[in-house]
């Protein structure tokens, strides 16, 4: 079997899956758990083949043209380089772990059936993405991820959260896929193909007439997909969804789209200098803030939301910076410690009995009643903190570097500017990324929170999978800077002497630093009783939220608890905290600038409608209706009264005949 054919099978074996799990589910449940897992599994194994096969080397190309447009042909095609083969290994294996994983995190799910089946179309469409040659077939799997990801953040739909949540997802990325399909005509117009080949051969030939707008445009779908500022609002409340769902969502698809894309078409990007300086700040901001929120989260799902934001941002920044090999790289680490996070953080909420309460702050002593949850997490956060020889050290430290070449003035075609804001963002994003984790594993599994029910074990599909994802999270990163350079354009991936010092120092203090205040804050909170409402020495105001169990306390069941007050983020923040907390507050603005006037609109629209229209309207009907009365009265049904009136209007005839030939 060629190379070719084992390619179209990836993607084509889990919409199959996808297809059969929806026709199935209901008139044979018995068929759903093998659809589920066994058309992802053999796309995994087939991807693996592929990537064999191609092994770094030149790009496997196929194309066949789809239909006849009569202008920009548009074609079934294929392009397979290294990137591309690595990231479908990467998507299949996060998918077939969340698929193995759902199994007994939903196994008494009415509606397994139905958001298995959306899994493997959401795998299927990534899958797509990342195999096609052409630009608008892979727009079509770009827009099926988006639909999808909305039926699966909202599949508990009966709670408002999950329903505005979806809606919002939707909506979001939908503003941002409108300039991109507006962008990607404009670069097909001007390269003459939607072929991806044609258009880089384009942009090496100069060929692009508007490469600045082109960029701008295209990055604002990225911004959607990928979750960057300032269009990465959505991916917080996507939590709503079931915790596998934002495994694979954080992990393997939708938000690691945009960040292929820019990699697959980074030289359309370069080919303008305010388009990289764009998306170099655009970056910036990203990592930066989110890491800020992160550290003010108290839902455990949350903090892991606002940390895949911020290390999307390494990505967008390494290729702000021109070097999608480190950009590939850390998407690939972080697919595997973040689906683990996400996966263990679901062990946790399963054991707590909740599809949805993960409060850290309500935590108590988790370490004992889920140790593989505790263990693998704990991988998982060295991993995302970047601490040797963890993963995530050596493909942040590759993002670092790339900036710091670029700061000393060794690469072309780069802004400098673009370098030193990489640089300087991403060192300040180690130091509170290692903040943050440092805080997630203090409250989930040494907190002070009332202990919630017991649940009892949880499913050994779901412990396994948190195994198995543990390996890669320790490992790939050594593995792959040593063993795969070939597969990264050739780019050294070795971390340099100075970025990892300073990344790695600043790591060191941030977690030093959070463990530092979490003691103090426990010290404090050590006074006051659980339950009970806390009052706080002077000059300590915000370290600790008085809160009365009885008003405020949430419940699991019927068992009221209280929060541990013993959180190092108020301390660490100050008063930013309370802003960060909220996304500094970017939701209100949206909906200063945009909700409220749309809304004031709809309503001048409805009065205009109610009072001006349908006045016109209902005096249309009015004067027919008054004549119709008038016309009615005089329909007596008396003979006589028609006689009459027939008799005077004959004389009222006759005599203003006699006038009128009287005056003539």
């Amino acid at each position: 079997m060629t190379t070719t054919t084992l390619a179209v099978l990836v993607p084509l074996l889990p919409f199959l899956g996808a297809a059969a799990g929806l026709l199935l589910g209901r008139s044979a449940p018995g068929f759903v758990r093998p659809l589920a897992v066994l058309p992802v599994l053999t796309s995994l194994v087939v991807a693996v083949l592929v990537a064999v096969r191609q092994g770094g080397d030149e790009a496997v190309t196929a194309a066949t043209e789809l239909t006849p447009t009569g202008s920009i042909p548009i074609e079934l095609a294929l392009h397979i380089d290294g990137f591309a083969a690595l990231v479908a290994v990467l998507v299949a294996f996060v998918a077939s772990c969340v698929q193995i994983y759902s199994m007994g995190y939903l196994r008494d799910d009415p509606r397994y059936p139905s958001y298995a089946a959306l899994v493997s179309l959401f795998t299927s469409a990534m899958l797509l993405v990342v195999y096609s040659g052409d630009l608008m077939v892979l727009l079509v799997g770009w827009e099926i991820m988006g639909i999808c990801s909305y039926f699966l953040v909202g599949h508990y739909w009966e709670t408002p959260e999950a329903r505005a949540a979806s809606l919002k997802a939707f909506l979001v990325t939908k503003l941002g896929d409108v300039p991109f399909l507006i962008g990607l005509f404009a670069l097909a117009t001007d390269a003459g193909s939607f072929r991806i080949t044609k258009v880089l051969g384009a942009v090496s030939t100069g060929a692009l007439d508007h490469p600045t707008l082109i960029a701008l445009l295209l990055l604002a779908g990225v911004a959607g997909k990928s979750a960057q500022f300032p269009l990465h609002t959505w991916l917080p409340d996507a939590m709503a969804g079931p915790t596998p769902v934002s495994a694979l969502i954080h992990a393997a698809t939708m938000v690691a789209a945009g960040v292929y894309f820019i990699a697959r078409l980074l030289p359309v990007f370069e080919a303008s200098q305010a388009a990289m300086v764009v998306l170099a700040v655009m970056a910036a901001v990203t990592m930066a803030g989110s890491a800020l929120a992160a550290l003010a989260q108290d839902d455990i799902k949350r903090v892991l939301a606002y940390s895949t934001i911020g290390q999307l941002g390494y990505m967008t920044g390494a290729l702000a910076v021109g070097d999608r090999g480190a950009a590939v790289f850390h998407l690939l680490t972080h697919g595997a410690f973040k689906a683990l996070l996400f996966l263990a953080a679901g062990v946790i909420i399963h054991a707590a009995g909740t599809n949805s309460l993960a409060a850290m702050s309500r935590m108590r002593d988790l370490r004992d009643r889920v140790p593989d949850a505790y263990w693998t997490m704990t991988v998982a956060l060295l991993a995302l903190a970047a601490i040797p020889p963890f993963s995530g050290f050596f493909s942040k430290e590759s993002v670092l570097g790339a900036a710091e070449h670029i700061t000393t003035g060794h690469a072309e075609g780069v802004p400098l500017a673009a370098g030193w804001i990489i640089l300087v963002a991403g060192l300040l994003t180690a130091l509170l990324t290692a903040a943050y984790a440092m805080r997630l594993w203090l409250l989930a599994f040494r907190g002070r929170g009332a202990e919630a029910p017991d649940h009892g074990r949880q499913p050994l599909t779901m412990t396994v999978v948190l195994w198995v994802l543990a390996a890669p999270s320790l490992a790939i990163g050594g593995l792959a800077y040593q063993s795969l350079p070939g597969w990264f354009d050739g780019d050294d991936l070795t971390p340099t002497l100075a970025t990892s010092i300073l990344g790695t120092g600043l790591a060191v203090v941030g977690g030093l630093v959070t463990y530092g205040a979490w003691q103090r804050t426990t010290a404090l909170a050590a006074r006051t009783p659980i339950g009970a409402v806390a009052a706080h020495p002077e000059g300590d105001a915000g370290l600790v939220e008085a809160e009365a169990i009885a008003s405020h306390a949430p419940a699991y069941g019927d068992v009221a608890y209280a929060p541990d007050p013993a959180d190092p983020g108020r301390l660490l923040l100050g008063p930013l905290h309370r802003h960060a907390a909220v996304g500094f507050h970017l939701d209100a603005v949206y909906s200063a600038l945009f909700v409220r006037p749309v809304r004031a609109g709809a309503t001048l629209v409805r009065f205009l409608d109610r009072e001006v229209v349908e006045t016109y309207v209902r005096g249309a009907g009015t004067l027919p209706r008054w004549l119709g009365a008038a016309v009615r009265r005089a329909q007596t049904g008396n003979v006589q009264t028609y006689v009459s009136a027939l008799l005077a209007g004959t004389v009222v005839l006759a005599v203003a005949a006699v006038l009128v030939a009287t005056g003539a």
